[in-house]
């Protein structure tokens, strides 16, 4: 259970004739008691082990013992009490024995009340001063002396019940509680006094609490005979539920001539109208008083309250119940229609009274249609859309871009959000035939720009060969209401023919970041989608499946299950019948092509580190050189792949993680460990410096670099027999 605490006395001793302050369980020499001294236990009555090691602050953290007591005071100085019970609550915190008295307040008691005692230790009567109390001194039906005041413990509550069980402790049966007996004599003639004007409570505070905040709302109308032109008013009627009482504000229609007024009907008990008409201020009240003596006694009056309610005047008032949809009720003389009503009344009504119609009642006419909006035409100043703005309002606004597009679809490092085609023009002259032009698509805000490709001694100047602005399709006419169409960037594919303010363009090819960025938005380029064009091609060829297929195997005599791109591209035009835009043709081409694998140059790639190294100012070789050293526990020269790559990492090398796994993967040996030496002898663009670049070769797509960037691998090999199963299934 816990080490019990025990109040240690002090006085004084002697030692070497110089007086020291000492306890008074101090043994003498050889730790024998002294003579007449008496020893404390050390530990309580349980057993040294049992029970939980944590401390009492922890093991009874939070725990209280809560008694019930009471205490007899005198009073000396009235004569209508000799003494006084006062009931008050002893709490034992069980986590450092300290206790605390409580009285609780009563209301009008005249008496300062609370804390009796404070939280603390509180010590044993005379002569144990010097001990204090523990919870072996409480029991139910005891006294117990706190500073000379003896507290009598009558009960305790369920937890000290079972604490105390525990504790080995037999309950005394509870003892009862003496009441006070000048409180029982106040309490006699407070019940035997009648007061001399009755009081007759009416109690609204429990229909406020639950109703509160709680309004139904109906939509009314009126129809006002004596208006000019009889046309009904529309209302809303608000009842609270929280007192019964009732608001009626007016809609007031836009230019309708009428005054707009705060409220049409103040909040207030609406009542049902007798036939008799109105009553008088004063005729209805909620208490009657009857004058008793009249006039007889010296024009004194005496008036007493009739709880019978003698000729008062009962008048009925709307309640809930009588509103619902359709009901017509009395307001003042007014005949209001309720109408219809909001969801939280609906759902009120469908609660209490199980109301489940709530047909609305058509009142109005429906609004008339509003009037087409007609846009005058295009006066040929400035854009269209600028054009529109200044049909919108007297305040002239510039047009509204599509902020939310160009943050998507800008320049963000590498992705460059520009569509590229090399294009031609569809003419018959034999100078323009051989010009090429760039077409480019700035996704970010949709327009185009077009330059000319520079050739030399052709007599023609390239460069920019059209500004940089949205083109608009070709045969619309010019001066008309309509916005415009301009061209999208689904309108721009491979094979497309289109018309920029009257050149015809031939697009003949496309960079490979178009190609890349159409087939990963598929969804938005029918030309790029490998689904689609499957589909639209398998509805052509279904019926062709075995002739289709011989077609294929007579182009591969020596069975290689591979397709040149020319013959591939020349059967599909011809299964087609010219049905297949270039660009889905090639499409085909790239998702089922051989891709071709090209051997990294060793001398390259350490070209391309080292720069990149010397761009960044990395120079830290030998501490490069020290870590691996230091990793290799063995000497033996190599490390591990994975080491290797945690060690240049914790360097921070300015390398992508794809080169840098390329340049360790070199420097393996057969059991793929990286020999490191060689590996930092490369990197250290200070001693061994590569001079030049060595570059991979590629054939290029075309004879010039007309998109300004790597050339894209060609297309030169089909997988065939790949194309013919996902086209028509596995052969039988």
């Amino acid at each position: 259970i816990g080490q019990e605490k025990f109040h240690k006395s002090q006085h004084w001793g002697y030692c070497n004739n110089v007086a020291m302050l000492v306890g008074e369980d101090k043994l003498g020499i050889g730790g024998e008691p002294l003579p007449g001294q008496k020893l404390k236990p050390k530990y309580s009555v349980f057993p040294e082990g049992l029970g939980s090691d944590a401390p009492a602050w922890i093991a009874f953290d939070k725990q209280v013992l809560s008694f019930d007591a009471y205490f007899e005071e005198e009073v000396p100085d009235k004569n209508q009490e000799l003494y006084r019970i006062r009931h008050c609550k002893i709490y034992f915190y069980l986590e450092d024995d300290t206790i605390q008295v409580i009285e609780p307040q009563v209301k009008n008691s005249g008496i300062t009340q609370g804390t009796i005692v404070r939280r603390h230790r509180i010590p044993l009567p005379p002569p144990q001063e010097d001990q204090f109390y523990t919870i072996d001194h409480f029991n139910i039906n005891i006294e117990v002396i706190l500073y000379a005041r003896k507290y009598k413990i009558v009960d305790c509550d369920q937890f000290t019940k079972n604490f105390l069980r525990k504790m080995g402790v037999r309950l005394n049966p509870p003892a009862g509680c003496p009441d006070d007996p000048y409180t029982k004599e106040r309490q006699k003639i407070l019940d035997n006094m009648k007061p001399l004007r009755p009081y007759e409570r009416i109690d609204t505070l429990k229909q406020f609490l639950e109703h509160d905040g709680h309004v139904l709302r109906f939509f009314c109308v009126w129809d006002d005979p004596e208006s000019m032109f009889h046309d009904p008013r529309e209302l809303v009627l608000h009842y609270y539920l929280s007192d019964d009482t009732i608001d009626i504000k007016e809609i007031v229609p836009v230019n309708s001539g009428r005054d707009a007024f705060p409220l049409f009907l103040r909040r207030d008990k609406l009542p049902k109208y007798a036939p008799t008409g109105l009553y008088q201020p004063g005729t209805i009240t909620s208490r009657t008083v009857l004058n008793v003596f009249g006039k007889l006694v010296g024009n004194r009056d005496r008036y007493i309250l009739d709880n019978r309610k003698t000729g008062a005047v009962h008048q009925e008032f709307y309640r809930d119940s009588d509103l619902k949809i359709g009901a017509v009720i009395n307001v003042w003389g007014r005949k209001v229609i309720l109408c219809d009503c909001d969801e939280f009344t609906k759902e009120y009504y469908r609660t209490k009274y199980g109301i489940e119609d709530f047909t609305p009642v058509a009142y109005k006419a429906p609004p008339p249609p509003k009037p087409e909006k007609k846009i005058p035409p295009y006066t040929g100043f400035g854009s269209e859309e600028d054009s529109l703005c200044s049909c919108m309002g007297l305040i002239l606004k510039p047009p509204r871009k599509d902020f939310k597009k160009f943050v998507e679809k800008d320049r963000c490092g590498m992705e460059s959000n520009i569509l590229r085609f090399l294009a031609k023009l569809v003419t018959d002259s034999p100078i323009d035939k051989d010009r090429k032009f760039i077409i480019s698509y700035f996704l970010s805000d949709d327009t185009i720009a077009v330059f000319e490709h520079i050739q030399r001694n052709t007599g023609i100047l390239g460069g920019k060969f059209l500004e940089r602005g949205r083109i608009k399709k070709p045969g619309q006419e010019l001066f008309k209401s309509e916005p415009s169409e301009y061209f999208q960037a689904q309108n721009l594919f491979v094979g497309a023919r289109v018309c920029f303010h009257g050149h015809n363009f031939l697009l003949v090819d496309a960079d490979e970041y178009t190609f890349n960025y159409m087939e990963k938005h598929a969804n938005e380029f029918s030309m790029a989608d490998i689904g689609a064009i499957l589909k639209k091609l398998k509805d052509i060829a279904e019926p062709r499946s075995w002739e289709i297929r011989q077609m294929f195997a007579a182009t591969d005599p020596e069975h290689t299950k591979v397709v040149d791109y020319d013959s591939f591209r020349g059967l599909i035009v011809g299964i087609t019948d010219g049905a297949f835009s270039e660009h889905e043709i090639m499409t085909l081409g790239r998702y089922y092509s051989v891709k071709d694998e090209y051997e990294v140059d060793r001398h390259f790639l350490l070209a391309v580190a080292q720069e990149q190294l010397k761009k960044n100012s990395f120079e830290n070789f030998e501490q490069l050189s020290a870590v691996f050293i230091y990793n290799d526990r063995e000497k033996c020269g190599v490390l591990p792949h994975e080491t290797c790559r945690t060690i240049c990492k914790s360097f921070k090398l300015p390398l992508a993680d794809d080169d840098l796994q390329a340049l360790l993967t070199m420097f393996e040996d057969d059991h793929k460990q990286v020999e490191y030496k060689k590996f930092v002898d490369g990197l250290n663009w200070r001693e061994n410096q590569i001079p030049a670049f060595q570059t991979i070769i590629v054939p290029l797509k075309n004879e010039d670099d007309w998109s300004r960037q790597p050339p894209s691998l060609p297309v030169k090999e089909i997988k065939y027999l790949t194309f013919l199963e996902d086209l028509f299934g596995k052969e039988e």
